[in-house]
């Protein structure tokens, strides 16, 4: 997310073979043509459906998200992570920052990525081909799944993870994402439309503001206001070099810790 765009260069550079791990990611990898390589534009493919779970309050009333308590935020319905990720997805801030991934492993516009709540979270993501055809990835929310699809690449070996009962899934829902629910993920296509900077920005007060909500300065619904403030705060600049980055890094986490400061007070 930072660096992206020179983390894709030197993989082209170096003729190395990128294999994402990321559930989603590398569900999306799995879905691409035969021969495809991270990094190249796969014509034929029109989007990418990037899945979420919608976290834990995906159905909370909106005027009760402000007094969700960090205990709640961390419980997700689906899979078993730290702390602050679980927040990012009750947030879906993860999502945005998947999203920002799949545009550059997968050299597609923020237009082309479609981000679908599949609360289920037995479809890991599709990717829909301009022939109607839709190419879907399932399987149990196991991370020993795309580990070992990266690990056996282009083979593949048992994982041991416990195989889909397609029987037992009564049912598969998809919706459309509620941007005033989730304003982070508004925040995230804001970031990659802006480029430049702006990504590195958007994750630094991310944490800040996470970290913030864990210790209980900040109320929930504060964590897009922090982002958003720190965001308005930088001019757009290009990131082109990790020099450039890790001081953006630092001076946004400097700008969100005042703006966290200001809240509180």
């Amino acid at each position: 997310v930072m660096s992206g765009d020179i983390f894709m260069q030197t993989v082209a550079q170096s003729g190395a073979q990128l294999l994402p791990i990321d559930s989603e990611h590398n569900a999306i990898f799995q879905c691409m043509p035969a021969g495809y390589e991270a990094g190249m534009q796969a014509k034929q493919a029109r989007r990418i459906l990037l899945t979420a779970s919608g976290g834990p309050f995906r159905q909370t009333p909106l005027d009760q998200l402000a007094e969700v308590t960090p205990a709640q935020a961390v419980a997700h319905p689906n899979w078993d992570m730290g702390k602050k990720i679980s927040v990012d997805s009750a947030t879906m801030m993860n999502k945005g920052l998947e999203m920002i991934e799949a545009c550059l492993l997968f050299n597609m516009e923020p237009e082309q990525i479609q981000i679908v709540i599949h609360p289920q979270s037995v479809i890991h993501s599709m990717v829909d081909y301009v022939d109607g055809t839709v190419l879907a990835q399932m399987g149990t929310p196991d991370m020993r799944i795309p580990i070992a699809h990266s690990l056996a690449w282009p083979e593949r070996f048992d994982s041991g993870a416990q195989p889909l009962n397609i029987f037992s899934i009564a049912r598969m829902d998809f919706e459309e994402p509620d941007l005033e629910r989730f304003p982070c993920l508004r925040l995230a296509y804001d970031a990659i439309h802006a480029g430049g900077i702006m990504p590195t920005v958007l994750n630094a007060a991310n944490e800040i503001a996470v970290d913030a909500f864990l210790n209980g300065a900040v109320r929930f619904t504060d964590i897009p206001v922090i982002i958003e403030r720190c965001m308005q705060s930088f001019d757009i600049k290009p990131a082109d070099s990790l020099d450039i980055i890790l001081g953006t890094d630092q001076q946004a986490r400097i700008v969100s810790k005042q703006i966290v400061s200001e809240l509180i007070n």
